[in-house]
């Protein structure tokens, strides 16, 4: 391995995109892509510039950090670092970016090492990050700690586990056909309306969120950070109430981006307790990605789980004609809510990796 001379800076967050100071951001934009794309082939699954950059303007909820890594004037990596805000945070949440033509130089390690130091820095004790890995096998096939599926090795997991972090959890990365047959979905709707009972009323509305649901639909995001399968990864119970709502919402559709929102109200004490989000950019001829979705855990074994994906998906091909495809992640443990989606239709195109290090 022949190591390149480096000079790395902190990424600039402009005022606008269109700034001078607004090309290491847009390029920031360009290389989430990029990365997405030679991992998995599926350059959709991450966001663009203009909508990374509302997250990045406003730290109240989560600080995002990051670093540009140069040989001479070209770009040949960045890592971007943030810090959840909650008062009792221990992790720093890592994302490295190398494309392959500068893989194995020395700009993976170097960036590596400046995350964690910086994490060290802002009084982290964690550091966590994602791989993306493709639907086949290999040679070498890797198994995290819950036990549940595995993912191909790649370069970047041998030299995160060369560095000591710990292959928690597998994620699959599902993809629904919006072109497809409703009528399945329909009737699953149907059936499972009927198996909740009139205990269970569903509601839809588009955000920004109605100031009357802010607080209920606050509760049930919460238990999110709790209640969802993670394996041994450390994340904090976050801390939601209807301000948190709204600047999430104002972040989300910031760049023009679209978000629906499914949830299920229990009728005898006014909860939401179960909810789906589907959200688009600006281009409503991209892929949808699913965000949250939940049942809370006292409410769970009267399929609400399939009401809100029914319900979403069945309204959302009324309202984005143009979207091909809804795109999400559930854990690999978390058989209920993938026995949905598989029942539903939606199939495997990659698998995310959750790594964890005590530093």
């Amino acid at each position: 391995m022949t190591t390149i001379a480096l000079t790395i800076t902190p990424l600039i967050v402009p005022t606008s995109l269109e700034d001078d100071e607004g090309a290491d951001f847009r390029a920031y934009g360009e290389l989430n892509r990029l990365i997405c794309d030679e991992a998995v082939g599926l350059p959709d699954i991450a966001p663009d510039a203009a909508q990374l950059l509302a997250s990045w303007r406003d730290p109240t909820d989560t600080l995002c950090t990051g670093f540009v890594a140069r040989h001479g004037d070209e770009i040949v990596g960045m890592v971007t670092i943030d810090y959840p805000q909650e008062e009792d945070a221990q992790a720093a949440e890592i994302d490295l970016m190398v494309p392959a033509r500068h893989w194995g130089h020395g700009v993976e390690d170097a960036l590596l090492s400046l995350a964690e130091s910086e994490a060290r820095a802002h009084g982290r004790s964690l550091a966590q990050t994602w791989t993306l890995h493709r639907p086949i096998d290999a040679d070498r096939m890797i198994t995290p700690r819950t036990g549940w599926g595995r993912i191909p090795a790649t370069p970047l997991s041998d030299v995160l586990t060369a560095r000591g972090y710990e292959f928690e959890q597998v994620e699959r990365n599902s993809e629904f056909d919006l072109r497809s047959d409703p009528a399945p979905v329909r009737a699953a709707l149907e059936a499972a309306e009927t198996a909740a009972g009139p205990d269970y009323r569903t509601l839809q509305w588009m955000a920004p969120t109605p100031a009357d649901r802010r607080d209920g639909y606050a509760a049930i995001l919460a238990r999110l950070s709790t209640d969802a399968p993670s394996g041994d990864m450390d994340f904090v119970a976050e801390v939601w109430d209807a301000d948190r709502v709204v600047r999430r919402e104002n972040r989300l559709t910031g760049a023009g981006q679209a978000l629906s929102i499914v949830a299920v109200e229990h009728v005898p004490t006014g909860a939401l307790v179960a909810y789906n989000e589907l959200l688009v950019g600006a281009d409503r001829a991209s892929v949808t990605h699913q965000l949250g979705t939940l049942v809370s855990s006292d409410h769970r074994g009267h399929r609400l789980g399939t009401v809100v994906k029914c319900a979403n998906l069945l309204l959302w091909r009324d309202l984005m004609s143009l979207s091909p495809a809804v795109s999400t992640f559930n854990a690999e443990e978390n058989r209920p809510m993938l026995g949905i989606n598989e029942a539903l239709g939606f199939v495997a195109v990659s698998y995310a990796g959750a790594w964890q290090k005590r530093l």
